[in-house]
């Protein structure tokens, strides 16, 4: 594969597209994703992929310059928004202090 986008939805009926997958192919791939790991489905969306990246990335200590470029959040204040903390333990000051 030379060009063109590298996610393209895929009918019931196995029959290709051309074009990029769509919001809605996304949010049936998480959705169906999660129903078959047995979770409550109506708690995610194709939002939770990006959410999920942001706070992932921020969590390994990527620069917020660099998860702006890939997310392409203009702001730093909304960008800072999905970074989820997710843990009592994550950035905890005692612990950084060694208590």
């Amino acid at each position: 594969m030379t060009s063109g986008p590298l996610f393209v939805s895929v009918s019931r009926h196995g029959a290709i597209s051309q074009t990029k997958l769509s919001p809605v192919d996304v949010v049936r791939a998480v959705k169906g994703a999660m129903g078959a790991a047995d979770y409550d489905v109506a708690l995610f969306s194709g939002h939770s992929l990006r959410s999920g990246f942001i706070t992932s990335a921020a969590r390994a200590g990527v620069a917020e310059r660099d998860i702006q470029n890939q997310s392409g959040h203009r702001s730093l204040p909304v960008l800072r928004g999905y970074i989820r903390r997710g843990s009592l333990f994550i950035d905890n000051a005692a612990g950084k202090v060694g208590l």
